[in-house]
């Protein structure tokens, strides 16, 4: 380990004695909201020298050659292009909005993420309908709800069933949305807080090539960012089939002149109810506040505080055996135990201050805290366990989180080469009391406990990231992280099988994950990167304790070999070969309540999205990914990882104006994959189409929305699991499942006003 770290910190030494060199810098802002605009390219005319803004909407370029003009261009905005006499050094530069377009995307020798380009489009042209919709837009990435819409979505990326969240890590405004030692399952991230008509942009990234990513990235992240302002008021109702209503109302709370001070201040609010598509009702309710605050303190520092709070209860149809539907016993829709459900709620505070230094340096510091709540009744295997009383489990928490995040960015130029040097550190606690799994009947009634008990669980983590920019064909990133977790586990039951009684129980931990990433730009509409790194995810608190610490941080090593390219301004292409090799895998099984061992597994796989704008309204997009998931200590033929996705497709056509009729209609196909490490059992691929329709004028808009329009009976998620229902003699191991949504429709009129 020290002959491989090493490199790494001669590499990383941070660069503070370079020369300070002439540069040329502005700031680039939205004209009608004043707010800094971050990830414009800034040209540099004639010639291929591109910059980008950072968050605080800056740019800086070492003025090294002679130029006669500087470009200006983003997605979502009218490019401008100034004379060099006509910028003078330190302006602010505003740019217009504009209808997206696919010409508008610029490959960027500063673009250190592969994916930019395709975030940013996909958001702007097909809209957010809810949060999941965002996660969808992932390439690659599936989601399925298995129990009801108040419990978070079973996650697949890349080859791994990520469970609710246990190798992808989930952020909102830099908050995590991933919880760890969750009573529900590792890294249990329910993103329904989340208002969707709030979120102004998404970043995604697959494998574990970045320094500022740690726990639960290995397959990748997601990070939403709400808007830092809305330009209109708005009232929204939606009514739809099955008891489906929603209203939603958006608000400005600061004037026109505050807008101009860029000083920003709004609220939303929501509620959902529904009683679902299933035969017995859901009885669906979710409400949901949001309020935020942006502007500018002085001319270097602008803060950002938000406060949010989600309340959820539902009953669910849960997981129902193949077998009982086969028999007749009960219908697709049906359920064996139709009171599963529960209540959640989450009330999170947010704030974040990005000030910019003397030279040019960008700090950012954060703070926030999260009061969160789960009390979650579920039946997996009905009369398996206890044939008299059934064997409904009741699994409970209430919890507080709080962290911090502090970053340091800065550019500096050693000869011709320009070095970005990114540094961070971060905390997060999270502290739960009474975190809980019992065997109840009739929702409460408590027959038996499994485990009960209070979790600490602190951790701490840090990393040094430099990118060296040689040319305009050529860029190195470099980057180490280590992450430190100190565990606390308080067992409150005496009958806790993988302790040794009542008592505290502490562990610790901890990581180092190197990284290194090349990118090279042969011409301007074509970039080549290769990707490696090292990443992990921890595991439950109750688990690491019982092993003392132990071999409880899995290392997962990546590489990733891609391209993005633009044959023609309006077809942009991205490819990439991937492969990735778990050391092993401890995960806490928060339905069993014990520590389930994996064992080491490799994945390789392919990955290809393509979006093409034939006319500037018309934009088709589709997404095609295969994965090879696979154990490698077990026999072949006995190494299939279950429910693992092999072949995976999205896409659709959208058309898309300001004004006028807008739609899309989009597919997304999940093929057949094991369902048990034989593959004696399958669960089943499904191909399902949604419809978009709006008709959008200056003041309202209504819209139409058709989920599964060829009405195909599709199931969500599969399970492998061994049941016995109330009138069998012996268990039956099979697939049990949620069905997927039969055709649904439902209407909506928004009215927009100032």
């Amino acid at each position: 380990m020290k002959k491989l770290i090493l490199p790494f910190l001669i590499l990383l030494l941070p660069v503070v004695l370079i020369a300070q060199t002439p540069v040329i810098n502005g700031v680039v802002t939205d004209r009608e909201t004043h707010l800094p605009l971050a990830g414009v390219t800034v040209a540099f005319l004639p010639g291929k020298r591109t910059v980008l803004t950072n968050e605080a909407g800056r740019f800086s370029h070492k003025t090294d050659h002679a130029f006669t003009a500087i470009s200006f261009s983003t997605i979502g905005y009218e490019g401008r292009h100034l004379p060099i006499g006509q910028f003078k050094n330190g302006q602010t530069v505003q740019l217009n909005t504009r209808h997206t377009q696919l010409k508008d995307v610029i490959i960027s020798a500063d673009a250190s993420n592969p994916y930019k380009a395709i975030t940013e489009m996909d958001i702007k042209m097909r809209g957010v309908a809810n949060s999941q919709e965002v996660l969808r837009m992932v390439p690659g990435l599936f989601i399925g709800q298995h129990q009801g819409g108040g419990k978070a979505e079973q996650i697949f990326l890349r080859g791994f069933d990520n469970d609710h969240g246990t190798d992808v890590s989930l952020n909102v405004d830099g908050m995590p949305i991933n919880l760890v030692s969750h009573a529900h399952g590792q890294g249990y991230a329910d993103t329904h807080f989340i208002i969707p008509e709030l979120i102004e942009g998404t970043t995604f990234n697959k494998g574990p090539y970045h320094a500022a990513k740690g726990n639960l990235a290995t397959g990748g992240a997601v990070d939403f960012h709400t808007a830092n302002t809305i330009t209109q008021n708005l009232f929204k109702t939606e009514v739809g089939q099955y008891g489906t209503f929603r209203v939603l109302g958006m608000l400005n709370l600061l004037g026109a002149e505050a807008i101009e001070k860029q000083q920003s201040w709004y609220a939303a609010s929501e509620y959902n109810y529904t009683d679902s598509y299933f035969d017995h009702s859901q009885r669906f309710n979710r409400y949901n506040f949001f309020t935020k605050y942006h502007g500018k303190l002085s001319p270097n520092n602008t803060l950002s505080l938000t406060a949010s709070t989600l309340y959820s209860s539902w009953l669910a149809s849960g997981q129902i055996p193949e077998n009982a539907v086969e028999e007749g016993l009960i219908g697709f829709y049906g359920a064996i135990d139709p009171n599963e459900g529960g209540v959640t709620s989450r009330t999170n505070f947010n704030a974040q201050l990005l000030s910019t230094l003397n030279k040019g340096g960008l700090l950012k510091n954060q703070f926030y805290y999260s009061r969160y709540h789960l009390d979650l009744i579920s039946n997996f295997t009905f009369f398996l366990n206890d044939p008299v009383n059934g064997d409904q489990i009741r699994q409970r928490e209430g919890r507080n989180l709080l962290g911090t995040n502090s970053s340091y960015v800065q550019e500096n130029y050693l000869g011709k080469t320009k070095i970005t040097t990114q540094f961070g550190i971060s905390t997060q606690f999270n502290a739960t009391q009474n975190s809980e799994l019992s065997h109840t009947k009739d929702h409460y009634t408590l027959l038996d406990s499994i485990k009960l008990g209070d979790i600490r669980e602190l951790h701490v983590g840090a990393y040094l990231s430099e990118t060296f920019k040689f040319n305009e064909q050529f860029s190195l990133n470099a980057g180490l992280r280590f992450d430190q977790f100190y565990y606390q586990y308080q067992n409150k039951f005496d009958g806790d099988t993988t302790l040794q009684g009542r008592g505290t129980y502490k562990a610790n931990n901890n990581t180092v994950s190197p990284k290194l990433n090349f990118y090279y730009q042969p011409g301007v509409n074509t970039q080549f990167y290769l990707s490696m790194g090292k990443g992990f995810h921890s595991n439950d608190t109750r688990g690491v304790v019982a092993v003392n610490g132990l071999q409880t941080l899995p290392a997962a090593y990546g590489i990733d070999v891609g391209t993005v390219f633009k044959p023609f301004d309006n077809l942009l292409i991205n490819l990439a070969l991937w492969s990735m090799y778990l050391q092993n895998e401890y995960v806490y099984g928060g339905d069993g309540g014990s520590v389930e061992f994996s064992g080491k597994t490799r994945r390789f796989g392919v990955d290809f999205s393509s979006r093409y704008s034939p006319l500037p309204a018309l934009f088709f997009d589709v997404d095609v990914n295969y994965a090879r998931a696979r154990a490698t200590e077990e026999p072949i033929g006995m190494d299939y990882i279950p429910l693992a996705p092999v072949f995976t497709s999205t896409g659709g056509i959208t058309y898309h104006q300001k004004r006028g009729f807008n739609g899309s209609l989009r597919y997304r196909y999940l093929s057949d994959r094991p369902g048990n490490e034989d593959y004696s059992l399958t669960a089943q691929g499904y191909f399902v189409n949604d419809l978009v329709f709006n008709y959008t004028k200056r003041r309202y808009e209504i819209g139409l929305t058709v989920n599964n329009i060829f009405n195909v009976k599709w199931k969500e998620t599969q399970f492998e699991t061994e049941t016995r229902l109330l009138h069998e003699p012996v268990p039956v191991n099979g697939i049990a499942f949620t069905p997927g949504t039969k055709m649904a429709a439902k209407l909506s009129l928004t009215y927009f006003f100032k």
